[in-house]
């Protein structure tokens, strides 16, 4: 399915009256139905229950299968897709998924945190096998054939004697809009065809073939296009700007001025662009020292007031004694980069505002826009569109509130509004800088025989929801103040995901020690705290281990308890043949694990890295990845997820961190915060699925992260014979520590 043409058409059945695709049901009391202490529902459909919010079968037999959650590269069109298909005994093609539409599909929040497949894949599992269950009982009076001798195939409903009836002539009558059951008659996994299957993902030919797919293609006719005039930096007040010179460009229809809010609308794009460019020369700013030192943020971050949340404490009162080891870790801030910067389109008409984002949680973005606006939420329609470079909280709802803001000011016209580079890297929420600090002892056998762990860091989510945590609502006149930063509580925790070790430790003392002062605009960026902590934890099992002298591997298993967790463990270092595998100088190998959250997939990952000694540069060579993600609904799918996790981790690892002086973020083009290039790309990486057929299905999307991060670390460990703590673990910073 192309989603521009999929936008296009949503948009002709918004704006008409009467349209056969309006959904016949109302998701609010549906709400409320699900809050009455009836018992838990799989999934998301225990907020909302029922089943046609999910599947919908028309009088002319298609089907359609609805999401609340968004594509986002991550494939889950393809899975969702494949789960339907499955149970009501149908080919994936012959099923219209619609995603993320706060008018047509279930409130599902965010996508976010791995949960697309354990919520929304569940849901609309159980949906879909409820389905057939009601439409072969209703088959069988009709047929008058016990319903346990009907079989769906190819949208009917057929007997053995050849008697069928098509899905269409089994619904009528709101046949499907029923509530929901806790169990469902679910297929099992000896009987799929179709689950656990590498089927070709849908949203990948368009996109390889420079086909319209992204909101950044979006174009409606009549389109006019904004950009907008940042600030210089974060506490930068507007004194003055001249606009008649430029209100007098080719193409400018208006400038909006709002407080620190500067826009203009032009006809075409490029006279946007110009415009813009003449508006911020003609702007004149106040500007405040009001960053910290760069080189000190570290203690800085440290130094600032923390609220300490301690996530585990079994520790006796006598703390660490016998023979100890301690480290601090560190993690620089840093960006998305997302390769194409945020854009959405708004249009204003008949007193309502349509847009389309690629925001990650439409129904949160259609609740701060409205308060900024001071609209009706239900005057707010947002349509998910997938954007070319989108994960965790990058400048896609700042964008969304642009286009609100000027499709506002400007109605009967869709608005068009492109970040542009420079933006994209000033103004996005980055992912927190965090110190982590452990201490150990080990006792005569080898094993560690207590524990401590300290995290430092902001929050890690500042997404919409409040008009507040909208860059442009900040800038207004008055402005919306963002809400107090707030601890994203456990199990999946924000700043102390994944802070708590999976080993087996008798003694263990956890504390998040949380920063609520943000002197940089901070938010979700993939796996929040897990990538730190998962950094700190496995590099210093790394040094627990050498202390020990135990092999890193044997060390993790003699920790590990957890069946799933010691087979991924032992697959990756197999497959990598790690026994036998000693790479020469200046080469290393290093290994990590971790189960993302605690809760979701687990992952092992063995590395090759090669360090230059004269350059200090760290190149992975080879990576070798198991994974555990339960049930494997497209295991390409999942190796799609973890190949992009080790990737986009080692150019966190080795490249990426954000740059900025007292007065401003200096991190303003790919010059000043590099990322990993072609050349810099592994040689080889294998991914191995360990299928758990007839498991809960668990996130896979982020678990790669952390893993890869300290693996990276500890393979140039390996090779130095020097331990770097800090990341990202840049040229300078190696060459430094091994002293060339």
């Amino acid at each position: 399915m192309n989603p521009i043409t999929e936008a296009g058409i949503c948009r002709r059945r918004f704006l008409a009256a009467g349209s056969a695709l309006v959904v016949g049901f109302s998701l609010s009391p549906i709400v409320r139905i699900a809050a009455q202490g009836d018992a838990k529902l799989p999934g998301d459909l225990n907020t909302t229950p029922f089943l046609d919010s999910w599947i919908r079968v028309d009088a002319d037999g298609k089907i359609t299968v609805l999401t609340g959650k968004a594509e986002l590269g991550q494939g889950i069109k393809t899975a969702l897709l494949q789960v339907a298909a499955e149970e009501l005994g149908v080919d994936p093609s012959e099923i219209t998924l619609v995603t993320a539409d706060t008018e047509l599909t279930p409130n599902e929040g965010y996508t976010a945190g791995s949960h697309s497949m354990q919520d929304s894949g569940t849901a609309i599992r159980n949906a879909a096998a409820q389905v057939r269950a009601i439409l072969s009982e209703t088959a069988a009076a009709r047929l008058g054939v016990p319903a346990e001798q009907l079989q769906l195939r190819n949208g009917a409903v057929a007997a053995g004697d050849g008697q069928r009836i098509g899905f269409g002539e089994l619904v009528s009558g709101g046949l499907l809009h029923q509530r929901a059951q806790a169990q469902s008659p679910l297929k099992p996994a000896s009987a799929y065809t179709i689950i656990g299957k590498s089927l070709q993902r849908v949203d990948i030919p368009a996109k390889a073939t420079g086909g319209s797919v992204y909101v950044q293609d979006l174009r409606f006719p009549g389109m006019v296009h904004a950009r907008v005039v940042r600030p210089p930096s974060y506490r930068a007040n507007l004194r003055d700007v001249q606009t008649s010179q430029v209100e007098k460009l080719p193409g400018v229809l208006k400038i909006l001025r709002n407080g620190n809010y500067l826009a203009v609308i032009a006809e075409r794009e490029y006279q946007a662009v110009t415009a813009m460019r003449a508006l911020a020369a003609a702007a004149a700013w106040e500007e405040l020292r009001a960053l910290p030192e760069e080189k000190e943020i570290f203690s800085f971050v440290e130094g600032l007031p923390s609220e300490p949340i301690v996530i585990r404490d079994d520790q006796p009162s006598a703390g660490i004694g016998g023979r100890s080891v301690e480290a601090a870790y560190r993690r620089a801030y840093q960006m998305h980069g997302s390769i194409g910067p945020s854009c959405a389109v708004g249009l204003f008409k008949d007193g309502g505002l349509t847009l389309w984002t690629h925001s990650q949680g439409v129904y949160p973005l259609r609740k701060a826009v409205a308060e900024m606006l001071h609209l009706e939420e239900d005057r707010v329609r947002c349509i998910h569109v997938e954007g070319s470079g989108c994960y965790g909280h990058n400048g896609a709802d700042d964008a969304a509130a642009d286009a609100a803001l000027l499709a506002h000011a400007f109605p009967e016209r869709p608005v068009r509004v492109q970040w542009m580079r420079e933006q994209e890297h000033l103004w996005e929420p980055y992912g927190p800088a965090m110190v982590g600090k452990a201490r150990a002892a080990l006792d005569n056998r080898g094993m560690i025989a207590a524990w401590e762990y300290e995290v430092w860091s902001n929050t890690h989510s500042t997404r919409p929801g409040p008009a507040g945590n909208l860059l442009p609502a900040r800038l207004l006149d008055p402005p919306f103040a963002p809400p107090p930063p707030r601890p994203i509580p456990m199990p999946e925790g924000g700043g102390d995901r994944n802070a708590i070790p999976s080993y087996k430790i008798p003694q263990a003392r956890v504390t998040n020690r949380f920063v609520p002062a943000m002197p940089i605009r901070v938010s979700a960026l993939r796996g929040l705290g897990a990538y730190m902590n998962i950094f700190s934890i496995e590099s210093f099992i790394d040094e627990l281990a050498k202390q020990a002298g135990v092999d890193p591997v044997e060390f993790r298993l003699r920790h590990l308890d957890d069946p799933r967790a010691r087979d991924v463990v032992a697959t990756a270092a197999e497959r990598f043949e790690w026994s036998s595998n000693r790479p020469h100088e200046p080469r290393g190998r290093g290994f990590a694990f971790a189960r993302y959250k605690n809760l979701a997939a687990y992952t092992a990952i063995a590395v090759e890295a090669e360090v230059e000694h004269e350059s200090g540069r760290v190149r992975l060579i080879r990576a070798v990845a198991a994974t555990d993600s339960g049930q494997s609904v497209n295991p390409d799918g999942i190796k799609n997820q973890i190949e992009g996790g080790i990737l986009q981790s080692s150019s966190w690892t080795l490249y990426e961190a954000v740059s900025f002086d007292q007065m401003r973020i200096t991190s303003a083009d790919w010059s000043s915060y590099p990322i990993m290039r072609f050349p810099d790309l592994p040689e080889s990486v294998e991914v191995h699925v360990i299928d758990r057929p007839g498991q809960p299905f668990l996130g896979t999307g982020e678990a790669a992260q952390g893993p890869t991060a300290a693996a990276l670390a500890n393979a140039v460990a390996d090779a130095t014979g020097v331990r770097i703590r800090e990341l990202p673990l840049t040229r300078e910073r190696v060459k430094a520590a091994i002293g060339v």
